[in-house]
């Protein structure tokens, strides 16, 4: 006999939100293998293998596109992952450097009673903020690519979308 999640089930089993199963079944990266005669979405065993597939390819750093052709066998095998980690390693890195660096330079005149000039610390804020804002940028790049999906969901108006509509309204 098959053991089946329902997705509120399936998100506290994985520490997912509702929401972002949902969003996975929008884009076709995760969907459920059954439904209930009510509607509510159902996931096997296999649907969980996957799911826990995609959350590992995400830690390691790859975009929901990127997660799905490396599932799909499209585009992206395991030495082109393991690369991509390498290039945002030596990103951060590079970034972490400048920061530490300009910090040492900023302590050096402190400890030698020198004057930091407003450029010293200007320096210093942008690497600083530089440091804090590729996360953000990722993000709102991120967020950005769902709300054009949301607005291209929205927009359809086939029977597949329209039977998706029906299902969120049922989960």
């Amino acid at each position: 006999m098959k053991t089946y999640w329902k997705v509120g089930d399936l998100a506290k089993l994985t520490g997912l939100t509702v929401r972002t199963l949902r969003f996975y079944d929008q884009i076709g990266l995760l969907s459920p293998s059954a439904a209930t005669e009510s509607g509510h979405r159902l996931y096997d065993d296999e649907d969980l293998s996957r799911l826990y597939r995609i959350v590992s390819l995400k830690e390691l750093g790859l975009s929901l596109d990127e997660v799905k052709a490396a599932l799909t066998g499209r585009g992206i095998d395991p030495l082109e992952v393991v690369n991509l980690q390498i290039e945002r390693a030596q990103e951060q890195i590079r970034r972490q450097q400048r920061l530490l660096d300009q910090l040492r330079h900023v302590s050096k005149l402190m400890k030698g009673k020198e004057q930091v000039t407003v450029d010293d610390f200007t320096t210093l804020l942008q690497a600083m903020k530089n440091d804090y804002e590729k996360p953000i940028l990722n993000r709102q790049q991120s967020w950005e690519q769902r709300f054009g999906l949301l607005g291209m969901f929205l927009a359809g108006g086939d029977d597949k979308t329209n039977n998706k509509k029906e299902e969120n309204k049922e989960d």
